[in-house]
């Protein structure tokens, strides 16, 4: 089931990343709900919120140990009952991967959904604030 959920997951973020590259071109802003959400088309070399620009080489190690070590730890669990910890790791592996092909293909992260107050950003990125707040909240309640 896991891998399932990081397959839907990585699945919607490839395509809403190439179906935003196709159709608008970079910077250009559509508004959905004007002055409240738009689909804004942006390259971030960075990580979250644009810090650490152009540290591509860091970011990929980085991404890929993640993955291996987030791996792994599934691994482990393989046949166990699904749970929120397991959930989480989901969640950030499915959001970590889509994020390390855009810096693979493109040498940056294709973002996207713009709420004007906040940075723009991608389904992969929420998928990895969502998988944080489930292990945070899963390690708080132990």
């Amino acid at each position: 089931m896991i891998f399932i959920i990081v397959l839907v997951i990585f699945s919607l973020d490839q395509l809403t990343k190439i179906l935003i590259t196709k159709n608008l071109f970079l910077y250009q802003s559509v508004p959905v709900i004007k002055n409240i959400f738009h689909i804004t088309l942006v390259r971030n070399t960075g990580a979250a919120f644009g810090m650490f620009k152009n540290q591509l080489y860091l970011f990929i190690f980085t991404s890929i140990g993640a993955i291996v070590l987030i791996l792994l730890d599934l691994k482990e669990r393989r046949g166990k009952k699904l749970d929120i910890y397991s959930l989480s790791l989901a969640f950030i592996l499915a959001g970590a991967s889509g994020n390390l092909v855009d810096r693979i293909r493109f040498g940056c992260v294709i973002d996207f959904l713009d709420f004007r107050i906040w940075p723009v950003f991608n389904i992969a990125d929420s998928a990895i604030t969502i998988g944080a707040v489930l292990l945070g909240w899963k390690l708080c309640i132990r």
